[in-house]
């Protein structure tokens, strides 16, 4: 007799669903976040907050609410994921000629925020999966039901093809969604746009390089199988819609075309290669961003003193500009001379107050000092860097030094803990939560720090 439920089909079936629920299902927020290589600069990420405030307050969404995030990536693209999180690959910087366009990106993500498209991309998902796993077996029962009315072996091939099928539906379903969900969001940038008196110009000026770079391969992809609509469709329903604003032919305010330029080079001289460099900003080339690409050039290709005297010069000729005095710190940091650096990067931090990156940075130069006298400055510093971002593992692993340095072994070992859990390494972190807790007093805040990390378990998906 054929005891089913240890049956070679019931066993593909089971393992089918079970593979088709993991693919489906997002990964948690912390480990996608991880995958990406996240750039931290205070200079570059106040641009984006400036550039998306006006969009975040005509969206009705809390501007401290929603944060911008750089990721190393040279393509040009945006998304949105974990919440009000966007994500700004540094290629769209560098390749966006003026702030409109990357404004127009930023506004485009914010539609996706403000109509809720993550929350109820994660509700379709569940429903696509109920439906595909339910699907699937129906035609995999099917198939078997048939085959034993035949009195004969299911064909594998048969068999995969039809249970495939609501698989079929249920992706065209998904990305037929997106693409809805892609032109919803495209509408509510240029209401965004129109309602701070800026231009959707940039916003279309980006989706005609998504068409240039696509033509060739959108000809024969049929357009079910797109999650975007196709850019010529965009393109034609974003035309008529921007046309109409009265903002349509406004250009950037001069002061914030200088800030977006400064960026760019910014970006280029610790992006590129020397050949790139060159390219994009010669010698001949004397406007303030290409002296800033070519001082970073100079730094990151080890011609520190030269990379020194030319930020002095940048210095010179606006010593208001914190971010000059931020890369003579950096510079002076990473060529191991970290006394030097820090008057540069206290300097810097009290034109920029709120950057966080230059407050680790400069608790980072505390630190390296290998004075205990800075031990209590780098602890102060890294302490407020902590609590003003609880997800920023760099200013946990240097407030664990600086209590190291200090002597105070408790909390020395509850900061690593805290940085280890940051970046993932959940093992380090419970080991170091665990001599803290024998360290510090039962209770205490601290102790119950540790003792969360210690007891915390990854969520079963």
């Amino acid at each position: 007799m054929c005891k089913s439920p240890s049956s070679p089909r019931r066993r593909v079936k089971a393992s089918l669903a079970a593979l088709m629920i993991g693919a489906l299902l997002a990964q948690p927020a912390n480990a996608q976040e991880r995958r990406l290589n996240i750039i931290r600069d205070g200079e570059i990420e106040q641009l984006l907050r400036d550039y998306a405030n006006p969009i975040f307050r005509a969206a009705g969404i809390k501007t401290g609410a929603a944060k911008i995030i750089l990721v190393g990536d040279r393509s040009f693209n945006a998304f949105v994921a974990n919440g009000q999180k966007i994500f700004v690959n540094v290629g769209a910087i560098m390749e966006a000629k003026t702030p409109n366009e990357i404004i127009g990106v930023l506004a485009h993500e914010t539609g996706h925020i403000a109509g809720g498209h993550l929350a109820r991309q994660r509700l379709e998902l569940a429903n696509a999966q109920i439906f595909a796993v339910a699907g699937m077996l129906m035609s995999a029962g099917a198939v078997a039901a048939t085959a034993r009315s035949r009195n004969v072996g299911a064909d594998s091939a048969g068999m995969m093809g039809t249970m495939l099928g609501p698989q079929e539906m249920v992706r065209r379903a998904l990305l037929s969604y997106q693409r809805g969900e892609e032109r919803a969001a495209d509408i509510a940038a240029v209401k965004y746009l129109a309602a701070t008196g800026q231009s959707a110009k940039g916003l279309l000026a980006t989706m005609e390089r998504f068409q240039s770079e696509s033509l060739f391969k959108t000809s024969s992809i049929d357009p079910y199988l797109l999650s975007h609509p196709l850019p010529s469709d965009r393109i034609s329903a974003l035309q008529e819609l921007a046309g109409k604003s009265p903002a349509y032919s406004r250009i950037d305010p001069p002061a914030l075309q200088a800030r977006h330029d400064m960026a760019r080079g910014k970006l280029v001289g610790f992006m590129g290669n020397s050949g790139e460099i060159s390219r994009r900003y010669p010698v001949s080339d004397q406007s303030l961003p290409a002296k800033y690409a070519r001082a970073i050039s100079a730094y990151r290709f080890g011609r520190i003193d030269d990379a020194l005297a030319q930020i002095d010069a940048l210095i010179a000729s606006n010593s208001g500009n914190p971010w000059f005095h931020e890369l003579k710190g950096q510079t002076l940091l990473e060529a191991g001379r970290p006394v030097q650096a820090i008057e540069p990067l206290k300097r810097a931090l009290s034109l920029a107050p709120n950057a966080n990156p230059l407050r680790v940075m400069l608790g980072h130069a505390y630190v390296a000092s290998n004075n205990p006298a800075h031990a209590a400055q780098a602890i102060s510093l890294l302490n407020r860097a902590a609590q003003q971002e609880p997800e920023n593992g760099e200013a946990f692993q240097f407030l664990s030094m600086a209590y190291e340095r200090k002597g105070d072994q408790a909390n020395a070992m509850l900061s690593a803990a805290q940085g280890m859990f940051i970046a993932g390494k959940y093992i380090e972190a419970r080991t170091q939560a665990s001599r803290a807790m024998k360290l510090l007093p039962e209770k205490s805040p601290g102790w119950l720090k540790a003792e969360d990390i210690l007891n915390w378990r990854p969520p079963k998906i």
